[in-house]
């Protein structure tokens, strides 16, 4: 189990891969942003993305995906998240691209007032089959401290 006493700022991890297909960029586009350039080839073809690109909030998702798998590889006590920030959509993904993540850890904080847990400033970049980045933000995630022996 890796604690917020394991970590210390300019740490970083390479994990995950996630292959992007047609039929999950098309269902989450009709589910939660269905824009004409996430659901048709004809309507993307006829913007800056050229053909048929996944919803940033998508991306979002499959990059969620890859981080909760990693911590079940690499088990962290983990209490969620407080926020993002900094997040840009850098270039689009689409079907056919694999992505993968990187992160590096900015900050890591003890809570003053609450003495079991505090919290990590982290930048996650993630990146297509080309290794250039598609996704970036930056995560304030709040862990446990290593229990007393």
């Amino acid at each position: 189990m890796l604690y917020l006493d394991d970590l210390e700022p300019g740490m970083k991890r390479a994990f995950g891969r996630y292959a992007v297909t047609r039929e999950e960029v098309l269902d989450f586009a009709r589910r939660y942003d269905p824009q004409p350039f996430h659901l048709s080839d004809e309507a993307a073809a006829q913007t800056h993305f050229g053909r048929l690109a996944a919803s940033g909030w998508h991306t979002c998702s499959m990059t969620m995906s890859m981080l909760v798998a990693e911590m079940a590889v690499h088990p962290q006590a983990s209490l969620g998240a407080a926020g993002i920030d900094e997040l840009r959509w850098l270039k689009p993904v689409h079907p056919g691209d694999v992505l993968r993540c990187e992160t590096e850890i900015l900050e890591v904080r003890p809570s003053q007032s609450k003495p079991g847990m505090g919290s990590i400033r982290n930048k996650m970049t993630v990146f297509n089959q080309n290794d250039e980045p598609v996704l970036s933000f930056i995560a304030l995630a709040l862990m446990r401290r290593r229990p007393e022996a």
